[in-house]
């Protein structure tokens, strides 16, 4: 093995030394920070590499990409509003309609109960017993 290099192995494993399985892992102590520096220590579950991004931007740049997001969230802030506003037009109508059909089973249950209250009362004993008057005479005044 090269100087600086370190191939751990867990407990336990048969494995030949000069193979490389997934069960061993490299470590190269170069790339590592040292425990105990006076700058940086070691610790667990602290990320040991850095990543640098090759693109930088501009504060104009910047600016713009703020722009553009801010009006994409305001676009998609309005589509939203113009549904709900919609909706409550499509309410409304609804409703309306509603009112009307209730108003109209009303005025036909009322129609139906004095047809149904003038059969009854042709068809009663009391309008049977009735006769037809021969003759009528209406007074006439000058």
């Amino acid at each position: 093995m090269l100087a600086g290099w370190f191939t751990y192995r867990p407990a336990g494993s048969t494995e030949n030394k000069n193979s490389k399985t997934p069960m061993s892992q490299t470590y190269n102590f170069a790339a590592l920070p040292r425990q105990n520096s006076t700058r940086q220590t070691w610790r667990r579950n602290q990320n040991t590499v850095k990543f640098k991004s090759g693109i930088s931007l501009g504060p104009i740049s910047h600016t713009v990409l703020i722009a553009i997001m801010l009006a994409v969230l305001g676009m998609i802030y309005l589509t939203q509003i113009t549904k709900t506003g919609t909706y409550g037009y499509q309410l409304n109508e609804l409703s309306f309609k509603k009112e009307q059909l209730a108003s109209e089973t009303r005025d036909l249950e009322v129609e139906a109960a004095k047809l149904q209250a003038l059969e009854k009362v042709q068809q009663s004993p009391v309008a049977n017993a009735l006769t037809t008057p021969a003759q009528t005479d209406f007074a006439h005044t000058n």
